[in-house]
């Protein structure tokens, strides 16, 4: 950890923002920081020589080059405060994934006073992020990894530059209070699904499915292979085979019928199962303790309410064996 992050760590609860922000915040001059670079202090410890060397040998000259490199350091540390004083920091979002793999999260960024921004970037956690500058609204995206369900929070994400010279860094901080989501990690390898309930020789149509239901007349768009070519030519007319797919009845995934798992590996094998209950297109109804059945349904609404479901479930359940 560098020096800055050391200091920055240890003064935190002084640093703005003291708390979770709701979004959108505009950065203030009140909520930028500015402090000198290596480079800085270097540069700073060279004009103090060139101006002792200036004074004691009575050189005009070396005095005045002396003056002009230092208003020109200062006007660097001016521009560089007005490169984050008046950004807008508007939302910040990202796709559920499972424990374990890496979220994609999206900043939205907007310049309001119509000044683009160059040299920006922005770092949460161990990732940084260039923030592209083409126009006056853009997205910065971070590849943050996940452990565990639940809620993540992203904490203090820092916005800071070293422009225009190179001689100060500015920097500012954003703490969003908006939560994102993590699912649970899916149980690898899963069982096969459990038994279904209702009737077992109820049946759907199904382009993908192995039984053919019926012949119907072609329509735009039918895949080639689905055409009945012979009886297209006994008819004098292009038909199409539609299949069916046996449903199977409905999944019953419930909470209780896995009670002789550890509490976490029930979670993993839940979120499993949605998710072979997804690919196989069936419908599912989830049970979990405390809360209302989810479904009978499918799609990838009722996935994100199941998997929610279970993301938010408590750590440790004492009232659960």
């Amino acid at each position: 950890m560098s020096l800055r992050s050391r200091i920055e760590s240890r003064f935190a609860q002084w640093i703005r923002p003291r708390a979770a922000e709701t979004l959108p915040v505009q950065l203030d001059r009140r909520r930028v920081y500015v402090l000198p670079t290596r480079f800085g202090l270097f540069y700073a410890g060279l004009l103090l020589a060139m101006l002792l060397g200036a004074l004691n040998y009575n050189n005009n000259p070396a005095l005045l080059l002396a003056l002009l490199l230092g208003t020109a350091g200062l006007a660097s540390l001016i521009v560089a405060h007005l490169q984050l004083s008046g950004l807008r920091i508007d939302a910040i979002g990202a796709e559920p994934v499972a424990a374990g793999q890496t979220m994609r999260v999206h900043l939205a960024l907007s310049m309001r006073d119509g000044h683009l921004r160059s040299g920006l970037r922005a770092r949460s956690g161990d990732v940084l992020a260039l923030v592209p500058s083409s126009s006056n609204e853009t997205v910065v995206t971070f590849d943050v990894a996940t452990r565990t369900r639940g809620w993540f929070d992203t904490g203090r994400i820092r916005l800071f530059t070293t422009q225009p010279l190179g001689l100060a860094e500015a920097w500012s901080w954003t703490w969003p209070r908006t939560a994102l989501l993590v699912y649970p990690a899916p149980e690898q390898p899963a069982p096969p699904l459990p038994p279904t309930s209702g009737n077992a020789n109820s049946a759907r149509l199904n382009p993908a499915g192995e039984d053919m239901h019926h012949l119907r007349a072609y329509r735009p768009g039918d895949a080639r292979h689905a055409i009945a070519w012979k009886p297209s030519a006994r008819r004098d007319t292009l038909l199409v085979r539609e299949y069916e797919q046996p449903q199977g009845g409905e999944l019953q995934l419930d909470w209780q019928a896995l009670s002789s798992l550890p509490y976490e590996q029930r979670i993993r094998r839940l979120a499993a199962w949605i998710d072979a209950a997804e690919r196989e297109g069936r419908g599912y109804r989830l049970t979990l303790p405390n809360q209302p059945a989810l479904g009978p349904a499918q799609g990838a609404a009722h996935r994100h309410a199941c998997l929610r479901a279970l993301a938010l479930l408590p750590a440790f359940d004492k009232h659960d064996g």
